[in-house]
């Protein structure tokens, strides 16, 4: 592989040290059927990530000199779908604020949610309503999977998932229906 000049979003020795040994697991428990090694090391493949993350360029306009998107979003794919994604995220998020002097587990989660109308006609008891905004519909949340370190950032799409009335989400809202 040729040197290439480094983008503001390519990992640092350090950031990779972290995140290597999760990928080289990985890449051990998937081997190819056919034997074929890939043609691209997974460094570069989390550069190619992190650059469509950081600029938001589509997939098919990546730069030439980053592996193509045929390769990256295969791998991008492949950890979004089998959890290696957030088992990163998890590890990096322990790393911060263990460097920070906290607990390796936050105690506290904030979700950003939002109220989504429903068709008339649908019953109330399967959808819920907003009180704080008097909208009868579901709560959606759009949680943001972010890898930060120092100014740079990798942001994985949101996951759209729906928060059924009646889970344990649901139920601690403070915007969930009341008891009358």
């Amino acid at each position: 592989m040729t040197e290439r000049k480094p983008y503001p979003s390519d990992l640092s020795d350090a950031e990779w040290a972290l995140i290597e040994p999760v990928l080289a697991a990985w890449k051990a428990a998937h081997p190819s059927v056919s034997g074929h090694q890939g043609n691209y090391e997974l460094r570069e493949i989390v550069n190619a990530i992190r650059y469509q993350g950081r600029t938001g360029v589509q997939w098919d306009y990546l730069p030439h000199d980053l592996p193509p998107k045929s390769a990256t979003y295969h791998y991008f794919s492949k950890w979004r779908d089998d959890g290696t994604d957030q088992a990163i995220h998890d590890l990096l998020r322990w790393h911060l604020r263990e460097r920070k002097g906290r607990l390796a587990d936050p105690s506290l989660v904030v979700l950003d949610t939002q109220s989504v109308h429903v068709a008339a006609g649908v019953p109330a008891s399967t959808t819920g309503r907003d009180a704080a905004k008097r909208v009868p519909g579901a709560s959606v949340a759009w949680p943001w999977t972010c890898w930060a370190w120092s100014s740079r950032s990798w942001c994985w799409p949101p996951r759209r998932t729906r928060t059924p009335p009646g889970s344990p989400c649901w139920a601690g809202s403070p915007r969930a229906p009341r008891a009358r």
